[in-house]
Parts: structure tokens; sequence; C-alpha cells
């Protein structure tokens, strides 16, 4: 039903200010969960889904360290070559994604995920293209986007990963206005971005994985500011639906896997256990280590 998605944007460009002080000199994408960064893991997704452009909504400081991690290091490939670590060699080279397939555009102020978005528009132009938040990490078989895709490629139009969240956290979240719903995908008249708990149509929220179609630019351009006086993607999303779900399509898939708000502290060291604990070489000590202080 779709045209192929290639295309994805990695809304970059925050301060990291809750993993001070190892965000004052590190992005806080580039902060290590097991043995790689949250925006590997999210390139990663990505190109399991079938992408091919990688879009970084960043900032002028962070572009070089994005830069010298997706683009190649002949000096340190040549070293690893000469000193035989072959195993390392092949992480390494596994990380370069090519020059021609990475642009980069900045966020110059906060004004909001919306905002980050609207900053990529020169490069997605008309395309549906998908978007991924690394603070989001999901542990996942087949990876979310590539759910998302299979989504899309039946139904069309917007497709968003979701999750149920008890209603006292709705205030936290883009939450759906939900039309029909069979348990796994949900189809929306609309949107709410963090309503209070006593108002929210629903308890579905929006986590961090978009199938989107180009033309919430449109309403993006407008600049209009939502929750929290910045510019929302949850409004120029439900925009785009229209009046009696007459618009794009809109369905929210709760996809099969776990989900790590690494952008809080407490998400960020359990997403380290939990991958930590899927690699073979660490699973074993991890287990005793954790048993010790537990």
């Amino acid at each position: 039903m779709s045209t192929s998605i290639t295309k994805v944007v990695f809304p970059v460009a925050g301060l990291g200010t809750r993993f001070l002080p190892a965000t004052k000199a590190v992005p806080k994408e580039m902060l290590p969960v097991a043995d790689r960064p949250l925006i590997q893991y999210a390139v990663e997704e990505a190109i399991d889904a079938g992408i091919t452009e990688f879009i970084f909504v960043s900032t002028p400081a962070n572009r070089p360290v994005l830069e010298a991690h997706f683009n190649a290091n002949a000096d340190l490939e040549a070293t690893l070559a000469e000193r035989g670590k072959m195993a390392e060699l092949k992480i390494v080279t596994e990380t370069t994604l090519g020059e021609e397939k990475v642009k980069f555009c900045y966020q110059d102020e906060p004004l909001g995920l919306g905002h980050a978005v609207w900053c990529a528009r020169d490069f997605v132009r008309d395309d549906s293209f998908a978007v991924i938040l690394p603070d989001d990490l999901i542990q996942a078989k087949p990876g979310c986007l590539k759910q998302m895709m299979a989504v899309h490629g039946e139904r069309g139009g917007n497709v968003v990963a979701v999750e149920d969240v008890p209603r006292d956290r709705t205030d936290r979240y883009g939450i759906l206005d939900v039309d029909e719903d069979d348990g796994v995908i949900a189809s929306a008249r609309g949107l709410v971005e963090k309503p209070n708990p006593a108002d929210a149509p629903s308890t579905l929220s929006i986590i961090g994985r978009y199938i989107l179609d180009a033309q919430v630019f449109q309403h993006l351009d407008k600049k209009m500011t939502g929750a929290g006086g910045e510019i929302q993607l949850t409004d120029a999303i439900s925009a785009t639906i229209g009046s009696r779900g007459q618009g794009v399509p809109f369905h929210g898939l709760r996809f099969k896997g776990v989900r790590f708000d690494c952008g809080s502290m407490n998400g960020f060291v359990e997403a380290n256990v939990a991958f930590g604990l899927e690699r073979s070489g660490l699973r074993d000590d991890l287990r005793t280590a954790l048993k010790r202080h537990l």
C-alpha cells in the first residue's frame, strides 16, 4: 500500500542535563549501554528496517563526535589490523555509515520535538520518513521500527509505537484518542500532548518511534506552540489526521519488545543491565555480580 521509506531523523540536539557531569563534554546519545553508544543502537535499528539515509538534528558542538563515530577511522583500523585484532576491526568497520548517507542539520533553540523534526525538512522533502528518539532504547527482535514498517506497508499513513501507561502518568506523554483497537494496532482520530489524567482520552502513549507522512511539515511550518510552550510533534500529527479521520491514516502499534527510558538515570542503568545480560561474554559474570550486590 505504501512506498518504501529510506530516511530517518534522529533528534539529538539535547543537552542531557540529567546526566551531568558525564554530558558536559560527551553528547548524551554517545553514552554507552553495554558495548555501544545509544545512538548506535538507534542506527542499527534503522538499518535493520531498511533505512539508507540518516539525518541527525544536532548542534555544532555535538556534530564532530557523531561524525567521528560513524565515519571511517583509517589510523585505528590500520593499527587493529597490524595487531591482528580482527574481531575488533570488524566491530569498528561495521559502525561506518559512509559520508554520502549521513546528513546534519542544527536545532539552534530547544523549541520542542516538533521543531527538531522541522529542522530536517530540507533533507526529508516530500518523502515519508521515520523518526527515532535514541533515548527510548528498545530491546526487540525484529526491531521496533521494522515491526512498524510492516504495519505501514499494509496500512500507509502515520504509524507510531505505543504502549499503555498508568493513567496517573498520562501527563508525561502524547496520548492517543482511540477510534478502534484490536489489542495490537489502534487507529486514532486524534492525539493529545501530556493531558491531565482526568482528561486523557486513553492510556495509550506514544514512545520514541514514528513513521510520518511529509504532510506533517505543513503544520510544523506554522510553528504553533502547544503543551509546555513548545512546538509539539503530536499536535502536527494530529492535524494531519483531519476531522473524522478523513486525513492521513494514523495507527499506533503495540510493538513486541521492552522499552528502556534512557533519558532517566534509572532507565539508563536498567538498560545497561538488560543489554549486558544479552552479551554471552559478559552474562555469567554480570549475573554473579548482581546477585552479590542485591
